[in-house]
């Protein structure tokens, strides 16, 4: 089992603020869970007791809407943080945590998270301002939504997967996400992402094969209207 200390995953996130003597503390205790693709790691409304630091794999944070759909919120990588602010509020988790595909997670107990917030200034400091950035991509998602078409939306999240995740070997994108996620991402219907997407097809901008996509024409996506 790999070591806090040791784990080049932390560089990512807030743990690369601990001294040594903490994250050796934090991983005497921490738990290694491995989930399968599908699998909610967290429900909404769930009570956390910790936090939760993502070793390998992707998971989708989602909100459940009025219409009973779960709208994809965003996405958490390698290295991402998971529950810290239901942490420090003290309340019930606001959102839902699923595998997009097999991940190893590791699980830290609230106790000793609770205890580096109160005693290392850098690590709250740092809590603090992924918090904060959290906040402002929320207020740019609102404002995109509003003004922004769900084509043009649904191209940023292709350049935003493209950019994040790479290709593989055969030039699809590294990240497979269902119609229905991308269609959750953008706040739209499944039927009109894949509408868009066979329109993107139409115009040599992307091809695809089942579920994978590959990007043909990156700077066209960029200039959609």
């Amino acid at each position: 089992m790999s070591k806090c200390e040791q784990c080049i995953v932390r560089q990512f996130n807030s743990l690369k603020t601990l001294t040594k003597e903490e994250l050796m503390r934090v991983s005497a205790c921490k738990i290694t869970k491995f989930i399968k693709k599908g699998d909610v790691i967290f429900d909404e409304g769930d009570i956390l007791n910790g936090i939760y630091c993502v070793r390998e794999g992707v998971c989708k944070m989602t909100k459940l809407s009025k219409n009973g759909k779960d709208q994809v919120v965003k996405l958490v990588i390698k290295g991402g943080m998971m529950g810290q602010r239901t942490l420090v509020s003290g309340q019930s988790s606001n959102l839902k945590a699923v595998a997009i595909n097999d991940m190893q997670v590791c699980f830290i107990p609230k106790q000793e998270i609770l205890h580096d917030l109160h005693t290392n200034v850098d690590f709250s400091m740092d809590v603090l301002k992924r918090m904060a950035l959290d906040l402002k991509n929320a207020d740019n998602s609102i404002v995109d939504m509003a003004q922004k078409s769900v084509k043009q939306r649904l191209a940023e999240t292709l350049i935003y997967v493209n950019n994040k995740f790479g290709i593989d070997n055969n030039g699809y994108l590294s990240l497979t996400l269902s119609r229905d996620d991308y269609a959750s991402i953008v706040g739209t219907a499944t039927e009109s992402a894949i509408r868009i997407l066979s329109q993107f097809k139409k115009e040599g901008l992307i091809s695809t094969k089942g579920k994978l996509i590959k990007i043909e024409n990156l700077e066209a996506l960029k200039h959609i209207e």
